[in-house]
């Protein structure tokens, strides 16, 4: 039986355990009865409302599509309407769209987040112009934050690095004194800058928002911002004894976004050629994310301990180690956390692996990492200049990879 052939209920309980919920962690977040779960699993109880389908969709983070069977196809090339988007980010005056009661507005922000894990790129660009101006018109700086981040990383996958910047910008100023919300906005600027090849400029604006998130230590330089993986004064700003258990999940919280930090300047490090610092700042995201367990990610970072592997392929593929790197690669993506990472984070990595595949004149690694991209998040094989230009390289050669073949022809390569 294929997934499609699959009752709602089973998928609801494969999404319930690829998640590492019980049946009550699932009730409790839906604020119903364990037994309203057991028989919806059981195909007992119908799910026959679109708005109950949607609220376990929020909850297990999938799209409602996922959970009714609805396989999307997902055309080639860049969606269209970006144009609207940079008209959306060029309007200075507050939209004249009807004001939104923010909670509504955070359903629709949390909504476009998981449309741009999903990978499901052509849908983002057409709802971004309109919550674009929704988020402008309530003037919520966490809602602007958030939208003026999804918004970047978005363009930054469709190759419009410069008005990705500009939305990351809008975000830094969206975030004011907000130390948490300017650190997230960061992450977007040096993913930015780092897409324009301006890795010194994307170091510059990382590391500072790196340093203002984590607890100093008493190492100088960049040491400042924690320890080298295996110093255990890395978990000593996590043992909140007697501050009771929601300030623990916010630090936990605003580590794994200071991690994040420190992952994207390890990559803009070895981008500009300082590989040593590269390699110290991931040592140090490696410490932070082994001693983070059990928090929630309100932030979008997927930081933990599998992307800190997935950043030292990356930095040691920059470094021209290459056997370093596809030996850490194979390992990786075998792990448990591996396959709970967004579609997009694993399709991006793998879009990245096929490039230093291609480094190495390793065409059938090259090619299979591409096909493994494209069956895990379409979009970012179809959809991104970049996977476009590497099924270039590989479909010159003779003979041609079949799966690469074919998704030369899928992209519009091949006549």
């Amino acid at each position: 039986m294929t997934n499609d052939d699959l009752p709602i209920g089973r998928r609801v309980a494969r999404w319930r355990v690829r998640r590492s919920m019980t049946q009550q962690m699932l009730a409790d977040r839906l604020r119903r009865s364990k037994s309203w779960v057991d028989k919806v699993e059981r195909g007992v109880r119908a799910l026959d409302r679109y708005s109950v389908i949607q609220e376990l969709a929020h909850v297990l983070r999938v799209d409602p599509e996922v959970l009714l069977g609805q396989q999307r196809s997902t055309p080639a090339g860049t969606p269209d309407g970006v144009d609207d988007i940079r008209a959306a980010l060029a309007r200075y005056d507050t939209p004249q769209a009807p004001r939104q009661a923010p909670e509504e507005l955070r359903r629709q922000v949390g909504y476009a987040w998981l449309s741009y894990q999903h990978a499901h790129y052509g849908q983002l660009v057409r709802v971004l112009p309109g919550l674009l101006d929704a988020a402008q018109a309530v003037r919520s700086p966490e809602l602007l934050v958030q939208t003026y981040r999804v918004a970047s990383s978005l363009l930054v996958k469709l190759d419009e690095a410069d008005l990705g910047w500009l939305a990351a910008d809008r975000a830094m100023s969206a975030a004011g004194d907000d130390p948490i919300l300017a650190a997230t906005a960061a992450i977007s600027v040096g993913q930015a800058l780092r897409a324009q090849d301006r890795d010194h400029l994307a170091l510059a604006a990382l590391l500072p928002a790196a340093n203002r998130l984590l607890p100093p230590s008493s190492h100088d330089g960049d040491q400042e911002v924690c320890g080298t993986f295996g110093d255990q004064n890395c978990l000593k700003p996590l043992d909140h004894r007697g501050r009771g258990d929601h300030r623990v999940q916010g630090d936990r919280r605003e580590w794994a976004v200071g991690g994040t930090l420190l992952l994207q300047a390890a990559l803009a490090a070895a981008g500009c050629g300082e590989h040593r610092r590269a390699d110290e700042l991931t040592d140090r995201a490696a410490g932070i994310a082994a001693s983070l367990r059990g928090y929630d990610d309100p932030h979008r970072s997927s930081f933990g301990p599998v992307a800190v592997e997935l950043a030292r392929v990356l930095v040691a593929a920059q470094r021209g180690d290459a056997a370093e790197a596809l030996r850490r690669h194979s390992t990786v993506v075998r792990r448990e956390g591996w396959r709970r990472l967004p579609a997009e984070h694993r399709g991006a990595y793998l879009v990245d692996a096929a490039r230093a595949y291609l480094q190495v004149g390793d065409l059938r690694g090259a090619a299979r990492a591409l096909v493994d991209a494209d069956s895990i998040a379409p979009a970012e094989v179809r959809c991104r200049p970049l996977a476009r230009t590497l099924i270039a390289d590989v479909a010159r050669a003779q003979p041609t990879p079949a799966g690469v073949a074919r998704l030369a022809t899928v992209v519009g390569l091949t006549r």
